[in-house]
C-alpha cells in the first residue's frame, strides 16, 4: 500500500508541476500583452493613461500623447470589434468574465476545455483591456489556466476526475500567479466552485503546488523588488484601533451587500439585453465598449473634468490606490461616483460580450465603498477611523459576498495589500456579506454544494455502501442449485426449463466452484441439438469469474456488478476461495442503500 500511494503522491507533484509551470508561462504572455496593447494603442492613441497599482510592473514608459476622447472611443470600438471578432469566430466559449466557463467545464463538462480557450482568450481580453474596457484580469487569467489544465488532461488520457482536478488547479495556478498571491490562488480553486460553504478539497493541494511554481515562474518576469512587494503597497500601515471599530465595519458589511446585489442584478440586466439586440453577436462588444466610454467621458464632465473619475475605465486600481493611501487627497463624492459608474462600465464591457474579469472591477467598487464609509465615519467624530483600513477590509468583504468565496478573497486581498493587522475586521466584513448575500451569486455556473454537482454524481452512494458489508445482505438460507463441471448441455437445458434459478454455480469433483454461467449464456445453444451431447458445463462456464466475500463491503460489490453489467455474485468463505457460501442479487444491494439511506434522513429530520 505504501508504494502505491508514493506513486500517486508523485503523479500529482509531476503533474501540478507541469500545471503550474504552463500557467505561470500564460500568466507573464497575458501580463505582457495587456501593457503592450495599453501603451501602443490606447497611450500611444488616445493619451490616456490607465493608472495602476502602486505595487505592479509597468513594462513601458507612459505615452505622450495628448488626450484626445475623439480616439478614445475610436480605440475602444476597435478593440470591441477585434475582441468579439476573435471570440464568436474561434471560441465562443472564451465569451465574457471567463471563470464561469471554468466551472462549468468542471461541473458540467467532466473538465474538457478547449486548448484553442487558453490562446482566444489571452488575446482578446488583452484587447479588450488594453483599449480600455472596464474589466480585470482575475476571469481571463482563471479560464487560460483552466484551459492548459485540461489540455495536459486530455493529451495524457487521465480520466474525468483527473482532467477536472487539474482544470481546478490551472484556475488556482493562474490567479495565485498574477496577483502574486499564491496561498489565496490554491484556496479559491477550491472554494469557487460551490454557491455555498462547501469546498473541492480533491484540488487543495495540487492547486497549492501549481500555485507555488506558477508563483515563482511568473516572479521570475518581475524585479525582485516586485516579486515579493504587493500589489497594493504602502498599506501595511493600516490598522484596527479599538473592538468599538466592529460596529462601524458591521455597517459596512451592509453597505457593500446592498450594493453587491446591485451589482449582479445590473451586470447580468445589461446581459439580457445585449442578448436581444439583432445583429451578428460579434458586434456587440463593440457596442458596450462604446457606451462605456460615453459614460466615462460625460462623467469626466461632469465631475468638474476630474481625471480620477476616468478610472471608470480600465482596471481602475490607479484611483484605488490613492483613495487607500491617502484618503484626503481623493474627494468623498469623485470615490463614490468611481463605485457606483464602475458598475455600469463594467456591466457594459464583460456582459455586452467583452473578455475581461470582474475580480478587478470588484476590488475597486469595494475598495472605493469601503474608503468613502470610513470617511464618513470619521467625519461624524470617530477621528482614530481609518478610512484606508476601510477601503482594504471593503475589497474583501465585496467580493466574498457576491463570488460567494469568503476564505480564499480574505486571504488574497491580504495577500495584495500587505495588511495583515486587519485580518479580524476583514473576516467579520466578509463573513458577514457571505451571509448577506446568500441566494444570489456573479458566478452563475456554481452549484450549491457538492452534491448537486455532476461530479460527484455517485460520491454519497459509495459512502453509505461503505459502511455495509456483504454478510449485512446477502440470504445465507437461500438455496442455490449448483453444476458439476462435467453435466451434458443437454441436462443443463432440462435443468433450465424446471428452474427459476437464472445464474448457476459450475463446481468440481471435490465442491469447489470453477465458474459460473447464466441462463443467456446457454440459449445460443439452445437451436444447436447437435452439440448438445458434445458440449458440457466447462465449455459453458465463465472462469476466471468475479466475486466477493461476506467481509467486502457493498461499494466493492456495486463495482464488481457494474464492471460486467450481471445482477449476481457469488459469495465465497474468505477462508477457501473455492467454497461457494451463497449469492449476493443486485437488487438486494440497492435495497439495503436505499434502507440505509431512510434511516440517515430519518435521523437528520429527528435532529433537526
Amino acid at each position: 500500500m505504501k508504494p502505491l500511494r508514493q506513486q500517486v503522491a508523485g503523479k500529482w507533484f509531476i503533474l501540478s508541476l507541469a500545471v503550474g509551470i504552463m500557467a505561470g508561462c500564460g500568466a507573464i504572455v497575458f501580463d505582457y500583452a495587456g501593457q503592450l496593447v495599453s501603451r501602443y494603442v490606447l497611450g500611444e492613441f488616445t493619451g490616456f493613461v490607465a493608472g495602476g497599482a502602486k505595487g505592479e510592473r509597468h513594462l513601458f514608459h507612459d505615452a505622450t500623447t495628448e488626450l484626445s476622447f475623439t480616439m478614445l472611443l475610436v480605440v475602444l470600438v476597435g478593440g470591441g470589434l477585434i475582441s468579439g471578432w476573435l471570440v464568436y469566430t474561434f471560441a465562443p466559449e472564451a465569451e465574457g468574465h471567463g471563470t464561469d466557463g471554468a466551472i462549468d467545464a468542471f461541473h458540467q463538462k467532466r473538465g474538457h476545455i478547449s486548448i484553442k480557450v487558453a490562446f482566444i482568450k489571452t488575446l482578446a481580453s488583452a484587447i479588450t483591456l488594453g483599449t480600455g474596457g472596464s474589466g480585470g484580469r482575475e476571469g481571463p487569467i482563471a479560464q487560460i489556466g483552466a484551459a492548459l489544465g485540461s489540455y495536459l488532461g486530455q493529451k495524457l488520457g487521465l480520466s474525468a476526475r483527473d482532467r477536472r482536478i487539474l482544470l481546478a488547479a490551472g484556475m488556482g495556478a493562474g490567479v495565485g500567479a498574477i496577483f502574486r498571491a499564491p496561498l489565496a490562488g490554491a484556496i479559491f480553486a477550491g472554494e469557487i466552485m460551490y454557491r455555498d460553504a462547501d469546498l473541492e478539497s480533491d484540488v487543495i493541494v495540487p492547486a497549492a503546488i501549481s500555485s507555488i511554481v506558477a508563483y515563482s515562474v511568473y516572479g521570475l518576469f518581475l524585479p525582485a523588488s516586485f516579486t515579493f512587494g504587493h500589489v497594493f503597497a504602502g498599506l501595511e500601515g493600516h490598522s484596527m484601533h479599538s473592538l468599538a471599530e466592529l460596529l462601524p465595519y458591521g455597517v459596512l458589511s451592509l453597505i457593500l451587500a446592498m450594493v453587491g446585489i446591485l451589482y449582479i442584478k445590473c451586470f447580468y440586466g445589461v446581459h439580457d439585453l445585449f442578448r436581444k439586440l439583432p445583429g451578428p453577436r460579434h458586434i456587440r462588444p463593440a457596442i458596450g465598449a462604446l457606451l462605456t466610454g460615453l459614460v466615462a467621458i460625460g462623467l469626466y464632465y461632469a465631475g468638474g473634468e476630474n481625471p480620477a473619475l476616468l478610472s471608470v475605465l480600465a482596471t481602475g486600481y490607479g484611483t484605488l490606490q490613492q483613495a487607500l493611501e491617502s484618503p484626503k487627497d481623493v474627494a468623498l463624492s469623485a470615490i463614490l461616483l468611481v463605485a457606483f459608474f464602475k458598475i455600469l462600465t463594467t456591466s457594459l464591457t464583460i456582459s455586452s460580450g467583452g473578455s475581461g474579469g470582474v475580480f478587478g472591477p470588484s476590488m475597486v467598487i469595494g475598495g472605493c465603498l469601503g474608503v468613502a464609509t470610513g470617511k464618513v465615519v470619521q467625519g461624524l467624530g470617530w477621528t482614530e477611523i481609518s478610512p484606508g483600513a476601510f477601503g482594504v477590509v471593503g475589497m474583501a468583504g465585496f467580493f466574498a459576498g457576491i463570488a460567494r468565496a469568503p476564505i480564499s478573497t480574505i486571504i488574497m486581498v491580504s495577500e495584495m495589500t500587505g495588511s495583515y493587522q486587519l485580518l479580524l475586521p476583514t473576516m467579520w466584513v466578509s463573513t458577514l456579506c457571505f451571509l448577506l448575500c446568500s441566494g444570489t451569486t456573479l458566478y452563475t455556473k456554481q452549484v450549491k454544494t457538492r452534491l448537486e454537482s455532476p461530479a460527484h454524481r455517485g460520491d454519497f452512494l459509495v459512502d453509505v455502501l461503505e459502511g455495509l458489508t456483504v454478510e449485512d445482505v446477502y440470504r445465507r438460507d437461500r438455496k442455490i442449485e449448483s453444476v458439476p463441471e462435467a453435466m451434458p448441455l443437454a441436462e443443463i437445458v432440462k435443468l433450465l426449463s424446471r428452474t427459476h434459478q437464472h445464474y448457476f454455480p459450475v463446481v468440481d469433483s471435490n465442491g469447489g466452484m470453477v465458474g459460473i454461467f447464466s441462463s443467456d449464456d446457454v440459449r445460443s445453444y439452445i437451436y444447436d441439438e447437435t452439440i448438445w451431447q458434445l458440449a458440457d458445463a466447462a465449455d459453458v462456464m465463465k472462469s476466471p469469474f468475479l466475486s466477493v466475500t461476506p467481509l467486502d463491503d457493498l461499494n466493492k460489490a456495486i463495482r464488481q456488478f457494474t464492471a460486467l453489467n450481471i445482477d449476481e455474485l457469488p459469495v465465497l468463505d474468505p477462508q477457501d476461495s473455492r467454497k461457494l457460501l451463497g449469492m449476493l442479487r443486485r437488487k438486494e444491494t440497492i435495497g439495503a442503500y436505499n434502507r440505509c439511506l431512510a434511516s440517515l434522513q430519518k435521523d437528520v429530520r429527528d435532529h433537526s
